[in-house]
């Protein structure tokens, strides 16, 4: 027999994937058994076509997202490749589709407003929009619905401030996103969305071509006009970003609606105020962000993870949820643990590709936090937990409105 018809022999089953609506942080039973199944498994997800390899402990993980051999570039050849959502997010050219050292190139073009000192530029004017959002809370008196009044605006504002969006503008950047994020409205729906988001920052940018501004949009017309980047890049980047900003709403959505049904962890927070960093970070490794898996790779070359040989040409997902509950490196994944250290999660990815806004995002829940734990210090349910509507056909999970009261 030969070596190839052995290896085909030892290949695990492809595992249909559906997109499941899920509520709370009910972690995906479907992944949970994938997990069981072993470190690298088959799954069908459902749209495309074929199937792909999945890749789920942390050290592999780690190093299929850190390995120039799994192209995101290359999957544009492949648009067949199976995925969640029924339209592709990035375009051709767009940050998310390029590998090194391309993708470093354009990221590097708006690196300054991401350091640690560009967002700390943020921080006062954030936590002002934050507490006139308490204010409206407070003023307009219980009951309430957390996401309307606080956490669907508060990141509005901070990422339309950080890209250097208009406040005029952005509800139409929202009502985009919301359709970009979307499978429920269908391909048509989501496609036209991206393409007036992207024609929006296409004028933007052009607009901002000889800015000396600190903002995105600014950096990426000053990018342009130097020549370092096209109009195409610099859009893509936008949308990109601006997308990815939204998802503290989802993340902090989840985590409030968790943290107000465990009286026991929002009492000792109250308490411990100093402990709320570490808190935060325990709970973005155990809350699960998104539906199934984000963007694919292709294989360049045949590679051995997990003990199985991935081939080139071969389509490859990892899975940051799954990789955030490796008992190998974290023990007893399944609790929440304030004092966990050290706690290496990969919420916001690794690799080339890791997210750009994690210290953005990290701010914004502290910010959020610390006023919604301190100045509502009554905050709790509204709702039975199981009562909470969350968002169905979601490519980032969250609750479509959390029911408070004080």
């Amino acid at each position: 027999m030969t070596e190839e018809a052995t290896v085909a022999e030892a290949l695990p089953p492809v595992r249909h994937w559906p997109a499941l609506d899920l509520a709370g942080t009910d972690f995906d039973p479907v992944l949970s058994d994938l997990m069981a199944e072993g470190p690298v498994t088959r799954v069908r997800l459902p749209n495309g076509e074929g199937w792909a390899w999945l890749v789920t402990r942390y050290d592999d993980v780690r190093r299929v997202t850190n390995d120039p051999r799994f192209s995101r570039e290359a999957v544009l050849g492949k648009r067949q490749v199976t995925r969640l959502a029924p339209h592709f997010i990035p375009d051709r050219g767009a940050v998310g589709f390029l590998d090194p050292p391309d993708h470093t190139r354009l990221r590097r073009s708006v690196a300054a407003a991401f350091t640690a000192k560009g967002v700390e530029r943020l921080r006062k004017q954030a936590r002002v929009m934050l507490d006139e959002l308490i204010d409206a809370l407070l003023r307009d008196g219980p009951p309430a619905d957390l996401t309307a009044a606080v956490l669907g605006p508060f990141p509005i504002a901070v990422i339309c401030e950080l890209m250097g969006v208009p406040a005029g503008d952005r509800h139409s950047m929202h009502a985009w996103t919301q359709l970009i994020l979307s499978a429920a409205h269908g391909k048509e729906a989501s496609e036209r969305a991206k393409r007036e988001m992207a024609a929006y920052f296409s004028d933007l940018i052009g607009l901002r071509e000889n800015s000396t501004g600190e903002d995105v949009a600014s950096l990426l017309g000053t990018a342009m006009g130097r020549g370092e980047i096209t109009l195409d890049q610099a859009v893509g980047l936008a949308v990109l970003l601006q997308i990815g900003g939204e998802a503290v709403t989802s993340n902090s959505g989840q985590m409030f609606h968790l943290l107000l049904t465990r009286p026991e962890l929002v009492e000792r927070l109250r308490a411990e105020p100093g402990i709320r960093p570490r808190a935060i970070d325990e709970l973005l490794r155990y809350i699960p962000h998104r539906n199934a898996v984000g963007l694919s790779r292709i294989a360049l070359a045949d590679v051995r993870i997990g003990g199985v040989r991935i081939r080139a040409g071969d389509p490859v997902y990892v899975s940051y949820l799954a990789a955030n509950r490796d008992p190998d490196v974290f023990p007893d994944p399944d609790t929440i643990d304030f004092a966990r250290s050290p706690n290496p999660h990969v919420a916001f990815g690794f690799g080339p590709h890791y997210c750009p806004g994690g210290m953005l995002a990290r701010l914004e829940e502290e910010l959020l936090m610390d006023a919604l734990l301190d100045r509502v210090p009554g905050l709790r349910l509204a709702v039975a937990p199981d009562r909470v509507p969350f968002r169905k056909g979601a490519l980032i999970r969250g609750p479509e409105a959390l029911p408070v009261t004080w």
